[in-house]
């Protein structure tokens, strides 16, 4: 049980779930790619001793390099939950450590959205939901950020 389902209130209802999107595991594949391509063009077992031991290297790092942005990015994807309810926006992200947030959605003053062309080509982007008074809270790289505006900003 998730921590949206945790928290809903009796006849409260979940109107619109997103996470974080996928497109952050981008720069560890590249990474991998990098390192499948060092290691067939490069070929250290058929460079001299010296390059040889430099290629290993190079390939190791990539390859080491890639696996860890892969499982941060996976833990990210794992770790925050984005929820619109009849009643709220609800955010949560973290596991042990967790930092949530609510706003009820009569308190919403806007959503923002901001998308690079990147962003916008493969439907990702950064939000920034203002609630009145001085509250405002960030969530970047959400995946699918116009459909969560449309449902958070819909009466």
């Amino acid at each position: 049980m998730g921590y949206v389902e945790q928290v809903l209130q009796p006849g409260e209802t979940v109107r619109y779930v997103t996470g974080v999107s996928w497109v952050g595991y981008l720069p560890g594949l590249l990474l991998w790619l990098l390192a499948v391509i060092l290691l067939v063009e490069i070929a250290p077992w058929r460079a001299s001793a010296g390059w040889a031991l430099i290629g290993w290297i190079a390939i190791a790092a990539a390859f080491l390099a890639g696996a860890v942005l892969l499982i941060k990015h996976w833990w990210r994807r794992f770790a925050v939950e984005i929820a619109v309810t009849n009643r709220r926006v609800l955010y949560k992200e973290g596991f042990i450590r967790r930092h949530t947030f609510e706003m009820q959605l009569d308190k919403v003053e806007s959503v923002e959205v901001e998308q690079s062309a990147l962003g916008r080509l493969l439907n990702y982007g950064d939000i920034t939901i203002r609630g009145t008074g001085e509250t405002a809270e960030e969530a970047a790289m959400i995946d699918r950020p116009l459909d969560f505006r449309n449902h958070v900003t819909a009466a």
